[in-house]
Formats: C-alpha cells, sequence, structure tokens
C-alpha cells in the first residue's frame, strides 16, 4: 500500500523528528569513525553499507531506534468509546502488559505527559507503602474531544510519583476534514479543553473526587519547538472549591511537528477574545433569567417558595444554568433500550455532597466526566445522566425538580408519549410510574386514582432545549397536570435563550461530554467466579454448622 506524497512527507518528517531528538546522527557518526579505525585495513579506504548496518546492530542502535519509535499502550483500564479513535495511554518501555498500536502518519496528536505531582500536602504524612501493601491511590482520568483516558493508579503521597503519557488525536469533527492534517491555524479554533479529573481510592475501595480541572491546551501551538511544559493547580471540590489540592507538572507535545507555528501574542489573542464572548452570553442569559424570575412570581406570589432551579453549582463552585448539565447522549450497542439505560444509571452508587458540619444540603451538581469516573453522585447526577440518555434514544425526557415526602428536595426524570402519557422515571431505583392525574373539582365521594410514585410536589422540569416553571395553582404532583405546551400552567424560557449558552459550542465555559464505553470486566467469567466463591462459602457454612 503507497502513501500519497503529501502523507509521506509528513510520515518522513515524524520520523526525522523522533532520529533528531535521539541524536542518532551523532552515535552513527562516532561507530562510523571506530568502525573505519579499528576493523578496516591500512590500504581500504571504504566501508561498505552492509558491514555500517552490522556495526549499528552490534551495538544496539538500531533495536534502540525501533524502540523510540514504537508507541506501546498499556492495558489498563479504558472507558467507554463511542468514536472508533481509541485513546492511547504511553507507558515506559520496561512496564509489562504493552501493546502496540497504530499511529496514523496523517492525524494530528497532542501527547500529554503528566511528568509528578507536589504539594498535596493532606499526604504529608502519608508513609511510603512497603511492597504489597494495600493502600490508597491517585487515579488520573481524562476527556478531550471523545476520546477517554485512565492513568496507572499510584500511592497517595505528598508528591504522587505520576509518569504516565497520553496521545489525544486533534481533528475536525465535520465533514470533509477527515482526513486533512489540522494545521495551526485550525486547531487554533478548537476550544475543547482537556478535562482531568483526580480521584482517591482508599483501601476499601471507595472513591472519592478530588479535583476536577478544564486545562487549556492551546499555548503549545505558540511554542517555538512545538512543546511547552506547565504547572497546573489543582482546587479542591465542592466547599473547597478556593483550596489547592496538589500541582501537576504537564509536558505538551504535538505530533507530528507543526510546519508553522503561531505566536503566543496571536494565541493569547484568541483565548481573550472567546473568554470575552462567553462572558458577554452569560452576562446577557442572566439578565433574560433575572428578567424571567420576576415575571414568574407576579404571576403568584407563593411562586417564592417553588423549587424552580435556573442555575445549579457544580463540583468547582461554579454557577451554570440547569439546562447545560443535559445532553443527548447515544450509548450505541452498549445499552440496548431505554430500561436499560435506567438499570444502568440506577446501579451507580448514590451519595450526597459532602458537607462540614450541620446545616442543610451541600449542593454540587457534577459534570458527566466526574459522576462517572468517581462511580456515585447525588439524585441530581442520576437524573442528569437517565435524562440524557433517553433523549439520545429520540423520547422526549425532563429533568423534573421537586420534593418527595417530608419536604425532602429531590430530582427525577419524566418522559412524554406520543399518545401524551407521562411516565416518571425514578433514577435511584430504575422504577417506572404512570402519571395519573387527580381531578381536584370532582365530588368527595368519586374515587380517585392513588399515586404510587413517592413525588409530592414539582417545580420546574427541563433538557437540554427546554426550562419551564410550574405556575399552575398548586404545585402537587397528583394533581399537576402535563400540558407542557398549556403557558397558563408552564412558563416557559426563551429557547434562543438557553441555546445561547447551553448549545454545544456556544461558550468555552461548558463542559464537553465524555462518551460511554463498554465494561472491562469479562461478564461471563466473573459470573463464574462468584459462583464458585458462592459454593465455598455454602459448602463451610454446612460444615460448620453440621449440615
Amino acid at each position: 500500500m503507497s502513501l500519497p506524497p503529501e502523507k509521506a512527507s509528513e510520515l518522513k518528517q515524524l520520523i526525522h523528528q523522533q532520529l533528531s531528538k535521539m541524536d542518532v546522527h551523532g552515535r552513527i557518526r562516532e561507530i562510523l569513525a571506530e568502525t573505519i579505525r579499528e576493523e578496516l585495513a591500512p590500504d581500504q579506504q571504504q566501508l561498505s553499507t552492509e558491514d555500517l548496518i552490522k556495526a549499528l546492530r552490534r551495538r544496539g542502535i538500531i533495536d534502540d531506534v525501533m524502540k523510540e519509535l514504537n508507541f506501546v499502550t498499556d492495558s489498563v483500564d479504558q472507558e467507554l468509546p463511542s468514536s472508533p479513535k481509541q485513546p492511547v495511554c504511553f507507558t515506559d518501555r520496561h512496564s509489562t502488559l504493552l501493546k502496540k498500536t497504530n499511529i496514523d502518519p496523517t492525524r494530528r496528536y497532542l501527547y500529554l505527559q503528566v511528568l509528578g505531582g507536589k504539594a498535596f500536602l493532606e499526604h504529608l504524612q502519608e508513609p511510603e507503602p512497603l511492597p504489597g501493601q494495600v493502600c490508597s491511590t491517585f487515579t488520573l482520568c481524562l476527556h478531550f474531544r471523545n476520546q477517554r483516558f485512565r492513568s496507572k493508579p499510584v500511592p497517595c503521597a505528598c508528591e504522587p510519583d505520576f509518569h504516565d503519557g497520553f496521545l489525544l488525536e486533534v481533528h475536525r469533527e465535520s465533514l470533509g476534514d477527515g482526513t486533512r492534517m489540522a494545521d495551526s491555524t485550525t486547531m487554533l479554533s478548537i476550544s475543547d479543553p482537556v478535562h482531568m479529573v483526580l480521584i482517591k481510592t482508599d483501601i476499601f475501595g471507595e472513591t472519592t473526587l478530588v479535583a476536577s480541572y478544564f486545562l487549556e491546551w492551546r499555548s503549545v501551538l505558540g511554542s517555538e519547538n512545538g512543546m511547552t511544559s506547565l504547572t497546573v493547580e489543582l482546587m479542591g471540590v465542592g466547599t473547597e472549591s478556593k483550596v489547592s489540592v496538589g500541582i501537576l507538572n504537564i509536558k505538551l507535545e504535538m505530533y507530528p511537528p507543526l510546519n508553522q507555528t503561531l505566536s503566543q501574542e496571536v494565541v493569547n489573542t484568541q483565548l481573550a477574545l472567546e473568554r470575552q464572548k462567553t462572558a458577554e452570553k452569560e452576562r446577557l442569559f442572566l439578565v433574560y433569567a433575572k428578567q424571567w424570575w420576576r415575571e414568574y412570581l407576579q404571576i403568584r406570589p407563593s411562586h417564592n417558595s417553588r423549587l424552580v432551579k435556573i442555575f445549579a453549582q457544580d463540583e468547582n463552585g461554579i454557577n451554570r444554568p440547569v439546562c447545560s448539565y443535559i445532553k443527548p447522549l447515544r450509548a450505541g450497542r452498549l445499552l440496548d433500550t431505554p430500561r436499560q439505560a435506567a438499570r444502568f444509571v440506577n446501579v451507580l452508587g448514590y451519595e450526597r455532597a459532602p458537607v462540614i458540619g450541620g446545616g442543610g444540603k451541600q449542593e454540587q451538581w457534577c459534570t458527566l466526566l466526574a459522576f462517572l469516573c468517581r462511580n456515585k453522585g447525588d439524585c441530581e447526577d442520576h437524573a442528569n445522566l437517565l435524562c440524557s440518555l433517553l433523549l439520545g434514544y429520540g423520547l422526549e425526557a425532563f429533568v423534573c425538580v421537586g420534593t418527595k415526602a417530608k419536604g425532602v428536595p429531590h430530582a427525577w426524570v419524566m418522559t412524554c408519549g406520543t399518545d401524551g402519557t407521562i411516565t416518571f422515571w425514578e433514577s435511584l431505583t430504575g422504577h417506572r410510574y404512570i402519571h395519573k392525574p387527580a381531578n381536584p373539582d370532582e365530588s368527595p365521594v368519586a374515587e380517585q386514582p392513588k399515586p404510587l410514585y413517592p413525588y409530592r410536589t414539582i417545580g420546574c422540569v427541563f433538557n437540554h432545549q427546554m426550562f419551564l416553571g410550574n405556575c399552575q395553582p398548586s404545585d402537587s404532583v397528583e394533581i399537576c397536570v402535563f400540558d407542557l405546551n398549556d403557558e397558563s400552567k408552564w412558563k416557559p424560557m426563551s429557547e434562543e435563550a438557553i441555546k445561547s449558552v447551553c448549545a454545544p459550542g456556544a461558550t468555552t465555559s461548558l463542559p464537553p461530554f465524555p462518551p460511554l464505553c463498554a465494561s472491562t470486566i469479562d461478564a461471563s467469567v466473573t459470573s463464574n467466579e462468584i459462583e464458585m466463591q458462592l459454593r465455598l462459602l455454602v459448602s463451610e457454612h454446612r460444615k460448620v454448622s453440621f449440615l
């Protein structure tokens, strides 16, 4: 198979760059001089190509070059691939469980290396683990343009020994650009950040979200040699979002090297313009939301006590419109039906956001990557994920915000059928309930449908495109009518206003949604192992009980 001339030149450039980095030419000159001096007769003036190749192979130069040119990937847990391109995780050459991966020489890659951490002061007194000792570990999870990555776990320490590399493919996703290598100007317009999530796993397997960080990688486009080093300060989450938890040393490098780099001034100007546009869009939406809320309160003063949630804080303490937490998410062949999706979401653990001291509930709506990597979250996280999955199946789905028994705030999912049927989905259990509203004007003697669902009141419903506040005389779910097109019952927000800040690519502050990927567990093998363990336990119990 032959490559087109431009692709062949790019491949040659990549190999030349690697050879220059290893100083192969200098080593060949040294071996050539040594071979001429030691092996040639005084009357022989020329050295054949075969003799030189033998000398290079004898001294291991060829083997070293081939090893350096082989990208390797560690068979660690890789999460969700919904894109055909799999993320590639680099490891050192002495690691075990390595396998080769193919690198497309016609594509542009960003090589991100994590070269250790420091100042994780919470683990200052952490003793160094003994060989084979079970200890708490840090794991770094990354997401970039539909690719997900997971580092090797490292023991928790004041200076955790992160030494991982990830090959991130940078490309345009629009039609027609799939086979063209992205140049500097094209990549400067790609505003997707690298989302980094740090997870701590204790000795009992419990996970904790330590930090969530959005890395702006485009500074490498303005570096002279196509590579740059960064020091990233990670901040805590929730109530500790203003407290530093540690520092990571990051190195970024473009592959193949850029033919033409941009000036740092151009890069900084582009980033400043994007921040300015984002800030202006968010300001205008805030002005509109305040006006909408004033109009909503004018309908009925009692609306002030209803749970109408327009903004919510993420794990970094940033207020974002609730519609930005939803996006149609297609699971492909991983989840065949909406019922399977509900089962998948309910299997994820439930944990309320931690709060220091007494008082009310600490609010924290996690980004999807943080929720999936931690494998647990609050009811809002479950509802947002289930709504996104149901939208991916083509259902008309909404997240509902209201209360359960005893006035406890809660979030669940609602779908509207084509025949007008309203179905409630409880994301924490996977249960479904058909809503049949009671008629408050009926005679007390008349039999009313008894609700089976646990929900008591509802303040608003929303998805990625719509937000509607309940403006019916009563916010009781039991008598609520879900005719969302009736503005006398549901006050809508402008879809254009929502789109201006919540549509994909509308602002650079929106975290991109990661894809789902297949489990790394072999279900049949694992089920057999569990069955054998249960048989052994039953046998031991019978022996002890003399059965």
